[in-house]
Formats: structure tokens, C-alpha cells, sequence
């Protein structure tokens, strides 16, 4: 069994040069590093700092470009593909990329991540010496999060998606902060590694952020009326609608609750753009 593993980085010295680089050696095992691999000037007899992988034909190689991921060691990495059958394949900086099983995803595919996501995570290896992606567990988020202060209220804030549960939805936030939203507080479930925004709402005591991905009340009414002022234009002007039609049949046409329903069309009216008579909202010709 060889004494070089996969997803560490070693010193070793450079044995002797071949056409196509060098071997390097720790006296145990060799390893090949490709000229491609090289970013300085080395020569037999150098120590030289190496990150080990395995390349697409699965034997042990070097490179000089130490990647941020390694086993052990955790880092943001690239989606760059996915499989239906085995995962999605991230960047890490290596000429291969590495494989996030299924098993690690969420069990719905529409919430798995997409080219350009970026998903949090270290590398660890398979019985056969083979690296995969691993995503950080909560107690690694926990440990490399910070605690925010009570000047985050209200703040806007952008980050990764990390974790879904039925529940909510947990991201890492661009500075560092731990951020929850709960189900009531978003429109849709986003996707792993996704990069969402949002505004907090609440700064708890441990320093974590509860975060909410609805508009203000005021920026929603607007929305809202805009909404309603879109259907009215494709029903030329005229809508089977009013502020006494039943919660039910508003949501399936609005896709929100009367009581939003009823602002948005009193904001219409007081500013004369709409009327409304015996179950219908009509648009105001001006």
C-alpha cells in the first residue's frame, strides 16, 4: 500500500526529470508531476510542496496548484456539472473534477444544485483511495461562521445556500454569518448552493441571523397591485374579482392572500386607477 494518499499536500523531493516532468519521492513511493503542473522553476534535489490527486486514467499525480479543498480542509468549489444517475462535479482547481454523490444532495433534483452554484465542502476518500466531495456538516458551519452584531437588523444580505429542510432554508452568508429562513418568510424553496439574498429580520443571541426573502409590506402592496394591474391589461380592463371574492379563489388566480389582495386594490383606488361594481375591478379609462 502506497504511503502517498489522494487530497493531501506533502513535501517532496524531486528524484530525476522524464520528458514529460518530474518524479518526486519521499524516499517510500513516487509520484509523477506533470510539466503542465509545474509553476516554478524546480530541479532534482528540490523539495517542492505538492497536492496529491489521481488523474482520469486513476494514477496517484502531483501538481503545484494546491487547492483550497482539501481532506480535511474546507472550501467554497464550483458546480460545473450534474448527473441524474451519480451527482453533481465540482471545481477545485484540479485538471479533474470532483464527484458530490446523489446520496450527499437533496432528494428532490429540482433542488440540486446548477452549473455556477457553489456548494461548501472538504474531500474524503472511498475505500478504493478514490476522493469525492463531502458537503460541511452543521457543526463545521458552526465552526467557521461568525457571530453577527444587533447593527445586522435590517441589513440586506447576500450568501450561499448550505443546508434545506422542511423547515427552512440555511445559508452562509458573503461575511460569514449563519442565517436561517423559515418557510413562511420565502415564496420558493431555493436551490443548493444557490446564491439568494434577503433581509434580516432578527439578530439572535448566539449571533446567528434569521433572514426573510419577502419583500417589505409596502414593497410587496406595490408588487401586488402590479400584479393585478398585469391581469387587468390582458382581461382588457376588465376582472371577475373583487374585495369580497372568496381567499381561495384569489389565491389560485394571485398566488396571494386576500388580506394583500384587499391592499394592493385599495392602493389602486386611491390612487383612481381602478373601480370596482357588483363583483368585478375595472380599469379607469383616462
Amino acid at each position: 500500500m502506497s504511503s502517498l494518499k489522494p487530497g493531501t499536500v506533502e513535501d517532496l523531493y524531486v528524484d530525476h526529470e522524464v520528458p514529460y516532468g518530474f518524479f518526486l519521492t519521499n524516499d517510500i513511493d513516487r509520484v509523477l508531476l506533470h510539466h503542465s503542473e509545474i509553476t516554478e522553476e524546480i530541479h532534482e534535489g528540490d523539495t517542492v510542496k505538492v497536492f496529491l490527486y489521481h488523474d482520469k486514467d486513476v494514477r496517484l499525480t502531483a501538481t503545484m496548484r494546491i487547492p483550497k479543498v482539501q481532506v480535511g480542509a474546507y472550501g467554497w468549489a464550483e458546480v460545473v456539472d450534474k448527473r441524474e444517475d451519480l451527482g453533481v462535479f465540482v471545481n477545485i482547481g484540479l485538471p479533474k473534477d470532483i464527484l458530490v454523490s446523489s446520496d450527499d444532495l437533496p432528494k428532490f433534483e429540482e433542488l440540486w444544485p446548477n452549473p455556477g452554484d457553489q456548494l461548501f465542502l472538504t474531500l474524503n476518500r472511498d475505500k478504493q483511495d478514490r476522493l469525492y466531495g463531502r458537503l460541511a456538516t452543521e457543526n463545521i458551519i458552526e465552526q467557521v461562521s461568525r457571530r453577527a452584531s444587533a447593527e445586522m437588523m435590517n441589513a440586506k444580505i447576500q450568501g450561499r445556500v448550505y443546508r434545506l429542510l422542511r423547515v427552512g432554508t440555511f445559508f452562509l452568508s458573503e461575511q460569514g454569518y449563519r442565517c436561517f429562513v423559515h418557510m413562511n418568510e420565502r415564496k420558493a424553496e431555493p436551490r443548493l448552493g444557490e446564491l439568494v439574498e434577503g433581509r434580516v429580520i432578527d439578530v439572535k443571541d448566539d449571533g446567528n441571523l434569521n433572514v426573510s426573502f419577502l419583500p417589505l409590506k409596502q414593497d410587496k402592496m406595490q408588487d401586488d397591485a402590479e400584479v393585478i394591474l398585469e391581469y387587468l391589461a390582458v382581461r382588457n380592463g376588465a376582472i371577475p374579482f373583487w374585495d369580497k371574492s372568496q381567499p381561495e379563489e384569489i389565491k389560485d388566480r394571485f398566488n396571494m392572500s386576500k388580506a394583500a389582495f384587499k391592499r394592493a386594490l385599495g392602493k389602486l383606488m386611491k390612487e383612481d386607477k381602478v373601480y370596482q361594481e357588483e363583483g368585478w375591478t375595472y380599469l379607469k379609462n383616462k
